[in-house]
């Protein structure tokens, strides 16, 4: 049975995506992952039942675009972002997301540890001989908007999966930022909680439409909806450290 159903939306090659967002408190994320238990399955890229650690770097441009954009609800505007798992360089994707009103695409392209540090450097060059539209994209962005890398997001991530409407439901805990350093791999990295305990950020995407069972355990979280930017949230606790 569907629940909540829309038509898909596609622009030209993306696929665009739903995307709900909730500030939950901890007395209802134990229910409520004990019940997602029951009609998901885990993410097989969980490392244990808490999940998986994410760190991301984000950029933007001098003039802020992308918090601006954020901030006073642009319809259209995207984020560039390097991403790691589990504090280890084996895999590591540039990533851009995009937003469309209430729809969301996530593109995504691989690169190096070698890639990463010429980034930071500044020498992008490299970027322009890979056969990848995201990789070129970003080297425009970058030459051509000064692109800087300005915070880091860092959290454990626990999600579960449905195939029916193609659901992913998430949820992000321990938001960190930084306070010292803006590489990902610096063994000296100081983070501040963003977020004060017991609260996390759930995410729920799906395509065309949300499965009723999960509709419904989403019902009595409807005042907890929001519309949460992590990388908001982490610019404005970074810049309470140093201006960034």
């Amino acid at each position: 049975m569907r629940g909540i159903q829309s038509p898909g939306l596609q622009l030209g090659n993306k696929r665009l995506r739903h995307e709900l967002k909730y500030y939950i408190h901890l007395h209802d994320y134990e229910p409520l992952r004990q019940k997602l238990r029951m009609i998901t399955t885990q993410d097989p890229y969980s490392v244990d039942e808490e999940g998986y650690h994410i760190r991301s770097l984000y950029f933007d441009d001098i003039h802020d675009t992308a918090l601006y954009e954020k901030n006073y609800g642009v319809f259209r505007r995207k984020k560039y972002r390097i991403r790691i798992y589990n504090k280890s360089d084996a895999v590591m994707k540039l990533e851009r997301k995009s937003k469309f009103g209430g729809y969301i695409c996530k593109e995504a392209a691989t690169i190096t540890r070698d890639g990463y540090e010429q980034i930071m450097a500044g020498q992008t060059e490299f970027l322009i001989e890979e056969k990848n539209d995201l990789l070129h994209d970003f080297y425009y962005e970058f030459k051509n908007h000064l692109f800087q890398p300005r915070v880091i997001t860092d959290y454990v991530r626990e999600a579960y999966l449905m195939e029916a409407g193609n659901v992913r439901i998430t949820f992000d805990k321990q938001l960190m930022t930084n306070v010292n350093t803006l590489d990902i791999f610096d063994d000296q990295i100081m983070m501040v909680r963003a977020i004060r305990q017991p609260m996390m950020i759930m995410e729920v995407k799906f395509d065309h439409f949300l499965p009723a069972n999960v509709s419904y355990l989403l019902q009595h979280l409807s005042n907890q909806r929001s519309a949460i930017s992590k990388y908001v949230i982490c610019r404005e606790e970074s810049k309470k450290y140093y201006n960034l």
